[in-house]
């Protein structure tokens, strides 16, 4: 596929214990499934050449010379497939059997990786028929053909650079040191594992648990494939419970006891690029005695099926959303609380324009106050009308601040304003950047003589959004002692208010419900018929286009093509591709632009993934080329 993804499948076929002409055709069957579906990638259960659960018929050479049989015929069907094949099978080798991943690709057997973890108590006897395997690589014969065997092995995509893969087997990721470890320091993107692992009651969960978190702890795609309907019931029951996680995040999971194909796509460029930048990963002794073996596969699919959020920074999940949201509020207002403490503040004060992100930090603060057991009359809130502002959001800030509790107070600054047009010669009739900016750096000056008078602080009230786009007035808006909102997106401050509305009930979740149905704007131009004139998404864009284009592009790196990519994928019928590569364009421009503004940022608390403080997560000069960039979108 395209943009680093990888169609990945994981097969859970109906099987016969010890029947391996019936299983061997059963597998070449869902390799037939699996090409259909476009994977590159396929994934089948440990032993599932013959069956898991045959018991002291693994010491029978008809057995053992059957699967072999078996697996040379699967070998034969990957020919002109296009996919890297991974097959359990019992393995002879040096005199001793081995439980082995057998890799399949092109029409051959590329290589065979032993189990290095054997169960042994329980219902498991592995010991009993096999051995585990703790040497180096070596070579064994596979039908006249020397093939690689051994623990350390990662297959190679020839033509996607990131497209890396390493197998385990069902217990090895049991064990406190899984052998996927070794295999991700070693390179390996995506690992595979080849499991027989049996239901119990709540197995299903701690199962899953542990693919998630192996797959965040190795920063990897891991493919988990079980076995399914047709082992032996004599003991145990089997599931076919299918796992594909990405870097923690489950991506697809099957039903259990339903056999079949469970496919999704694995991003290995977003996975390569997590790597780099946590540069703790590697070492440079992590690929020690590995052999890297090339394969050629290029699945026929190109649709990509997996879910693309369009909100990347809100939980789909209402549960999970008011959890999160409880816990930013929690971290907005302790770093608050932590800042008046540390300078003695006797107050914290805060414009406030009835405007989301104003309201939220009023919301953050009465919070820290409380915190700090002091009443919220310590948090002063001004409101500062001027020429752009509407009765709807002056009503709204005098409302919100008396349902808080707040100490309010109203300056108008018109008169200040008039009087510095006045000092430098401006047309009060001509609304250029000066007509605005006058008004936004005038509301500073009043903050910050407010805060002086009163031996307190300023909070700043600017999100992480407007930050990526340059959205705020040089040493306006844009300066403040502290800003609570630096690292929340503007879409997840709309899902902060309207939980915190709900938790507060009464007239304050009247009067926030109404601020979040308000027009975003900065109210710096007259109204239009009492309306506000002024609206930042039609100047700037949809902020929930910015902050989907924010997050793939600077919390993933991704170049502009995949970003333009994903956003057709999540809000096709909503936007236009005109409207999506406009607004995408014009993210690049402004963020590169406007990185001045960044490089200077009052502190503020980092809350979730992306952050762009200087001091932080982003460095980036001020004066960078976007050419490449540009270059890229002009193309698109």
């Amino acid at each position: 596929m395209k943009y680093g993804f990888v169609k990945v499948a994981a097969a859970t076929p109906k099987i016969r214990v010890a029947d391996v002409r019936y299983n061997t055709e059963a597998i070449v069957r869902m390799i037939g499934q699996a090409k259909e579906a476009g994977a590159e990638l396929l994934v089948f259960p440990e032993l599932c050449v013959c069956g898991y659960t045959c018991g002291d018929l693994f010491g029978q050479d008809v057995l053992l010379g059957g699967a072999l049989e078996g697996l040379k015929r699967i070998a034969q069907a990957t020919e002109g497939v296009g996919m890297l094949v991974f097959v359990g099978v019992p393995l002879r080798f040096g005199g001793v059997l081995y439980n082995c991943a057998a890799a399949l690709c092109g029409g051959e057997v590329l290589g065979f990786v032993p189990k290095r973890h054997l169960p042994n108590y329980a219902e498991f006897y592995e010991k009993r028929n096999f051995q585990p395997y703790c040497g180096e690589n070596a070579r064994v014969d596979f039908f006249g053909r020397s093939v690689p065997f051994g623990r350390k092995l990662v297959f190679r995509s020839e033509s996607m650079t990131d497209f890396t893969v390493a197998a385990e087997l069902c217990e090895d990721l049991w064990v406190p040191a899984p052998p996927s470890v070794s295999h991700a320091l070693a390179g390996a993107n995506i690992i595979v594992n080849l499991s027989a692992s049996d239901e119990a009651a709540g197995k299903a969960e701690y199962r899953e648990l542990l693919v998630r978190a192996q797959s965040a702890k190795t920063v990897s795609g891991y493919v988990y494939a079980d076995a399914g309907d047709g082992e032996s019931t004599t003991d145990m029951v089997f599931a076919g419970h299918n796992i594909v996680c990405e870097n923690g995040v489950v991506l697809a999971e099957s039903e259990l006891f339903a056999n079949g194909l469970t496919v999704t796509e694995i991003d290995v460029q977003r996975l390569a690029f997590e790597r780099r930048r946590i540069n703790t990963f590697y070492d440079s002794s992590d690929a020690a005695g590995y052999e890297y073996v090339p394969f050629r596969a290029g699945g026929e699919g190109e649709t990509l099926t997996r879910t693309v959020e369009r909100h990347p920074f809100v939980p789909a999940d209402g549960g999970e959303l008011d959890r999160r949201a409880e816990r930013i509020l929690t971290m907005q207002a302790a770093g608050l609380k932590k800042r008046i403490e540390h300078t003695n503040a006797a107050c914290a004060v805060i414009g406030v324009s009835g405007g989301l992100d104003s309201a939220l930090a009023l919301l953050v603060a009465v919070r820290a106050f409380k915190a700090l057991g002091r009443s919220p009359k310590d948090v002063i809130a001004v409101t500062m009308p001027c020429f752009g502002t509407t009765d709807k959001t002056r009503e709204n800030s005098l409302r919100l601040m008396k349902e808080l509790g707040v100490t309010s107070r109203t300056v108008d600054i018109s008169a200040s304003v008039r009087a510095h047009f006045a000092d430098i010669g401006h047309d009060e009739s001509v609304h250029n950047a000066a007509y605005e900016n006058a008004q936004a750096r005038m509301r500073t000056l009043v903050l910050m003589d407010i805060a002086n008078d009163n031996g307190g602080f300023v909070v700043g009230t600017g999100d992480l959004s407007e930050l990526a786009l340059g959205w705020a007035t040089y040493n306006g808006d844009h300066m403040s002692m502290y800003g609570v909102n630096a690292s929340v997106p503007k879409t997840l401050v709309k899902y902060l208010i309207r939980f915190e509305a709900g938790r507060l009930g009464g007239d304050a979740e009247k009067t926030l419900c109404d601020i979040l149905d308000t027009e975003i704007s900065p109210e710096l131009l007259p109204p239009e018929e009492g309306k506000i004139a002024q609206k930042t998404e039609e100047l700037v864009g949809p902020y929930e286009l910015h902050d989907f284009y924010l997050y793939h592009a600077v919390r993933w790196g991704e170049e502009p093509e995949k970003v333009f990519y994903l956003a057709k994928r999540a809000f096709g019928g909503q936007y236009s591709e005109e409207t999506l590569k406009k607004w995408l364009k014009n993210f690049y421009s402004r963020f590169f632009s406007q990185q001045f503004k960044r490089s200077c940022l009052p502190d503020g608390v980092k809350v979730g993934s992306v952050t762009l403080s200087p001091r932080g997560d982003w460095r980036m000069p001020s004066d960078a080329s976007l050419a490449l960039w540009a270059e890229q979108l002009e193309k698109m």
